[in-house]
């Protein structure tokens, strides 16, 4: 029966108005689906999402998804215009890159009521290309070390007023390791994974001088640079770390924290709404922050990320998507976070009106420093040499996944044991003059 039909069938029914919108309502909703990570804001955003179903009509199917696998779920259905999904959670990295590819619905027409220009403008500019805003962000980051306040004061530490060297750092990690009693000196990502423990890896190695690639796009691994950044993680970890590190990303780490595991932790600054809400963390209390360290120079220590929604070009759904969108990405919805579920865990790092909200500010002691992260974090400048590409944690290039992904697998091994530094140095710088030559970088 079509729409028609159903209309004149309620306007047959005595006192049935109210009967027709519910009808009309129902023939003209959609079921989006969307692809999305498991972490603590995308689990928030799908319990507060049925307010916008029950606003629309709409309902949405949740694919949530751990971040490697979201990764390779999501580039492979857009990439074969598959049509899974009508949103997808995407990051700073492939918003430019596939949207400039045509793969992604621009999203530059939502009505003035969104407030483009509420958003910062790095975070904007990390999710266009050429222009045109292909993805919209839900929260923004850089990374930070994370430090029990209680452990530092009771080992006389003080809390350094200057960005730290990693050499410092892991005096500190020694200093304040106690495995006896549960506590690890540091904990950091060691799960494979361009996204995952390269997320840490790339920064460690800006700190100690190193690039992915020289300026004609030859691969620079196996260079003195990454031998002493890759040997002092793996020292790192083998010595202050929890057992069992290499099956650890952002997720776990952040449990290890919250349950009182790690003496520092240098991860995203998005992580502080959960370490410090009394309701998720048991350290709540005495945790603090000051920057990711440096070592021979402070460019790209600290990290840039914004996680973002996108509409696929193969999504049959666009308009309910858009609604969607424009839904979860807003002033409202951050505001909504706030209220429902304590300020403490409104997304962080998008726009300028969060941080105008009083009420945010007072919740949040880390405000002031996320923003500063993120503002100061710069991928056009990220290394202490010249480089011919953006990015501080990654490389804006289609080619790095898959040679993020690799490299990421042989740090693994190393950390693991499996490998020296000089083998996953000798494997990775192979991998990548083979993907590079391959796709015309090299001549």
């Amino acid at each position: 029966m079509n729409v028609k039909s159903l209309v004149k069938l309620g306007k047959g029914i005595a006192g049935a108005s109210g009967l027709v919108s519910v009808i009309a309502t129902a023939a003209f909703a959609e079921e989006i689906t969307i692809a999305t990570v498991n972490n603590s804001d995308m689990i928030i955003m799908q319990e507060l999402s049925s307010q916008w179903e029950e606003q629309t009509g709409n309902s949405v199917e949740w694919v949530v998804l751990e971040e490697n696998v979201l990764r390779q779920r999501a580039t492979t259905d857009i990439a074969t215009d598959g049509g899974s999904f009508d949103i997808v959670t995407i990051g700073a990295y492939e918003a430019p890159i596939w949207g400039a590819q045509d793969w992604l619905v621009a999203l530059d027409d939502f009505d003035d009521s969104y407030d483009y220009e509420d958003i910062f403008e790095p975070v904007r500019n990390g999710l266009s290309a050429n222009g045109t805003l292909y993805a919209v962000p839900f929260y923004a980051e850089s990374s930070f070390t994370f430090y029990r306040t209680d452990l530092f004061e009771g080992a006389g530490i003080e809390v350094p007023s200057e960005q730290m060297t990693y050499d410092d750092f892991a005096a500190i990690a020694a200093q304040l390791h106690d495995p006896d009693n549960g506590v690890y000196g540091t904990c950091q990502r060691g799960k494979a994974g361009w996204g995952e423990n390269m997320a840490f890896v790339g920064p460690l190695v800006n700190a100690f001088g190193g690039r992915w690639f020289d300026m004609d796009w030859n691969p620079t691994i196996d260079s003195a640079e990454w031998s002493a950044a890759i040997s002092y993680y793996v020292d790192l970890m083998n010595n202050y770390g929890p057992p069992g590190a290499t099956a650890n990303g952002h997720n776990e780490n952040r449990a290890l924290f919250a349950d009182g595991k790690c003496a520092t932790w240098v991860d995203a600054t998005s992580a502080a709404g959960y370490i410090f809400n009394p309701d998720e963390s048991s350290v709540h209390d005495k945790t603090g922050f000051f920057q990711a360290p440096k070592q021979v120079t402070d460019k790209g220590t600290g990290w840039f990320w914004a996680w973002a929604l996108a509409i696929p070009k193969s999504s049959q759904k666009v308009d309910a998507a858009k609604e969607f969108l424009a839904w979860s990405t807003s002033k409202g919805y951050v505001e909504l976070v706030g209220e429902s579920k304590g300020w403490v865990a409104a997304p962080p790092g998008t726009r300028q009106s969060t941080y105008d909200n009083a009420s945010y500010i007072d919740a949040a002691p880390f405000a002031a420093t996320v923003l500063n992260s993120i503002l100061a974090a710069n991928p056009a400048d990220a290394t202490r040499d010249p480089v011919p590409y953006t990015g501080v944690q990654f490389v804006a290039i289609p080619e790095f996944q898959g040679i993020g992904n690799y490299v990421g697998q042989q740090v693994s091994a190393a950390l693991a044991g499996q490998q020296t530094v000089e083998q996953t140095l000798a494997n990775s710088q192979r991998f990548a003059v083979r993907e590079m030559t391959k796709a015309g970088y090299i001549k």
